[in-house]
């Protein structure tokens, strides 16, 4: 009889460098892109003082900027968290013949300047539009020039977590007689929940601070089509930097707070699912 030899352990290999290390480059790197940026620009927005900034933000320009960025941002968000979803389940669940081409193009907006999707609009929605459809100059326009840049993060984030659902759990739904919906509501939503409150996030977040795709095909009339990413442009032609970095860490703090409600709720939904498993 030949002796089994014992297997040896399994060395998962580490990064180089120790970890305090590691934590410290990390911190320093995110330090010099992300927090003096943000800090710097804090320090703007208050360097005329607390009266300059309050009444900089509350103006009457700002105030209707504020009002169409974040109606337009929010009928946006909810309408790519619908056809997102969709998308991805077309993308993952059926079969078609040009499946891999769509799935390719769903990404040509991240690669895209962004004035070029604005052209794109153009195009397609201003004075001359081979469709007939005029949206030059009007919310439905911006909002189109929304949701063509912002798309792609729901489909994207929905897309892997879609794959990786247990196709055997919604069957045995379906074996004990739940219908299609009842089996999407039941079974599938909850798992698809934290990717989509994910790209939901990222999606709003990206509609109050574009710029460049809503630049011709929304004119920045002011109190219609006038976001504040344009305001804030505004502002700094006319030589108003305190005021434009006051607007802008308005928007800094929409796009944070929302961001962290939203992965607080993921949070919460990915532990209860665990507990429930």
């Amino acid at each position: 009889m030949t002796a089994t030899l014992p297997r040896p352990p399994v060395v998962v290999p580490k990064p180089p460098g120790s970890t305090p290390l590691r934590v410290g480059v990390a911190t320093l790197w995110l330090s010099v892109i992300v927090l003096l940026p943000l800090a710097a620009i804090a320090w703007q927005a208050v360097g005329g003082g607390w009266e300059h900034f309050w009444l900089a933000v509350t103006s009457h320009a700002a105030l209707e900027s504020f009002k169409v960025t974040l109606i337009i941002s929010v009928v946006v968000t909810v309408l790519d968290v619908i056809f997102g979803v969709l998308v991805a389940w077309m993308l993952v669940r059926d079969d078609f013949a040009w499946k891999g081409l769509l799935d390719a193009v769903i990404d040509l907006p991240f690669a895209l300047p962004t004035i070029v999707t604005s052209l794109v609009m153009l195009a397609l929605y201003g004075a001359s539009s081979p469709i007939g459809l005029h949206l030059q100059h009007t919310p439905p326009g911006v909002a189109m020039a929304l949701a063509f840049v912002t798309l792609p993060f729901v489909i994207r984030a929905v897309q892997p977590v879609l794959r990786e659902i247990d196709r055997e759990v919604e069957e045995a739904a379906a074996s004990l007689g739940a219908g299609g919906r009842k089996v999407f509501t039941s079974v599938v939503l909850p798992a698809l929940l934290p990717a989509i409150l994910s790209g939901a996030g990222l999606a709003f977040s990206r509609c109050i601070g574009e710029f460049g795709s809503v630049v011709t095909i929304g004119g920045a009339v002011p109190g219609k089509t006038e976001v504040s990413s344009q305001w804030i442009r505004a502002l700094i032609e006319n030589d108003d930097r305190t005021a434009a970095a006051a607007i802008s860490i308005v928007l800094l703090s929409v796009s944070f707070s929302v961001l962290l409600i939203l992965r607080i709720i993921s949070g919460r939904t990915t532990t209860r699912e665990e507990q429930a498993e």
